[in-house]
């Protein structure tokens, strides 16, 4: 334990340094890639120096709604810059846009790129496209889980975790036994490829707890769809002690129950890092939510696309270890490898 502690300050400090200089990343890699269930091992990730050739990468976004993408855009946008390679973004506007997401992927195949980068909006629903384009370049997919057939490399970590992190957040403070307590569950939108990994995590830890899900509501994660879904829960099931959800789900709540003077008395978890969450956090508004490092992960996928370019790819499929922030460790966490400077903009080319 003090060895993976070790490594993960070592490389966060490395995010730190000027992008000139060596740095190495802590990452946790799957005994087998592609698996979320197998064990994983520590590694501090040796990025390339600089890419052989100003590559350019197709890069795809479910979405650019909320301060998660953001942060992940951000990662992308340095590591580019730092090993010299340019990208074009596209971002399918939401995860029931399936269909623009296949036409966005079939059009990188028209314009002569060195490989893709794909944020998916489904597990399954992409695998047709993804194969026909991995005959033209790599794919690497990004943050959101899918399925491998096509795939070069995964920069990601597993969201069953994330969603565990958010139940034992719960199960620490009402565990098995203790008095009940009633909360509603918001996993995000139905059939993103994630989602169903979050539930079945955040389930599995919450069996450990006093607690009972009394309403669950699936929804795109965009704050005033989850205003809405929160404001419904509320007015149908008065009582209801915590609300545990995405981010965009948490950020909603914190206005929502500071209009109808409910602050305080019911608690809000989040499933993942954003700027309000962690705004939330520091100001007692919100519990706690894990971070997986989304900066972190952004750059990443870079390195591996350029990587899997240039036949130089060791490691499929890895992701910094998971942490879960509170008020308590907040400020020795800090927001390095997680969020996107406040006042960082989306990018959506780099040229090099």
């Amino acid at each position: 334990m003090i060895y993976l502690r070790q490594m993960l300050w070592a490389g966060l400090l490395g995010l730190l340094a000027p992008v000139a200089q060596a740095e190495t990343w802590p990452l946790q890699v799957p005994g087998v890639a592609f698996d979320d269930d197998s064990p994983t091992h520590p590694v501090l990730y040796q990025p390339l120096a600089r890419a052989a050739r100003p590559w350019r990468l197709c890069v795809i976004y479910p979405h650019l709604k909320d301060g998660y993408w953001l942060s992940v855009n951000y990662g992308m946008v340095e590591e580019a810059k730092r090993l010299g390679v340019s990208f074009d973004l596209y971002e399918a506007g939401g995860y029931p846009n399936l269909a623009r997401q296949i036409e966005q992927i079939a059009a990188c195949g028209t314009r002569q790129m060195d490989a893709l980068i794909l944020g998916p909006v489904s597990y399954d629903g992409l695998t047709a496209a993804v194969v026909d384009i991995a005959q033209q370049m790599p794919v690497i997919a990004a943050v959101n889980d899918m399925a491998d057939t096509g795939i070069a490399a995964k920069a990601s970590v597993p969201w069953r975790e994330m969603g565990a992190m958010a139940g034992r957040a719960i199960a620490q403070r009402h565990p098995k036994g203790s008095a009940p307590v009633r909360l509603a569950w918001f996993p995000g939108p139905t059939g993103a490829g994630w989602v169903q990994f979050v539930d079945q995590g955040f389930r599995a830890a919450l069996a450990e707890s006093s607690a009972q899900i009394v309403a669950t509501r699936f929804g795109d994660t965009g704050i005033e769809q989850q205003v809405l879904l929160v404001e419904d829960v509320l007015d149908q099931l008065p009582g209801v002690d915590y609300l545990v959800g995405s981010g965009p789900m948490a950020e909603a709540a914190v206005p929502v129950l500071r209009a109808r003077g409910l602050t305080g008395e019911i608690g809000v978890v989040s499933t993942y890092i954003s700027h309000g969450v962690y705004r939330g956090i520091k100001r007692g508004r919100i519990l706690a939510a894990p971070t997986d490092f989304a900066v972190l992960q952004g750059r990443l996928a870079i390195e591996m696309a350029v990587r899997a370019i240039e036949g130089k790819l060791t490691i499929r499929h890895a992701g910094p270890q998971i942490l879960t922030i509170t008020l308590d460790n907040i400020e020795a966490i800090g927001t390095e490898g997680s969020l996107a400077p406040a006042s960082f903009v989306p990018v959506f080319d780099v040229s090099n």
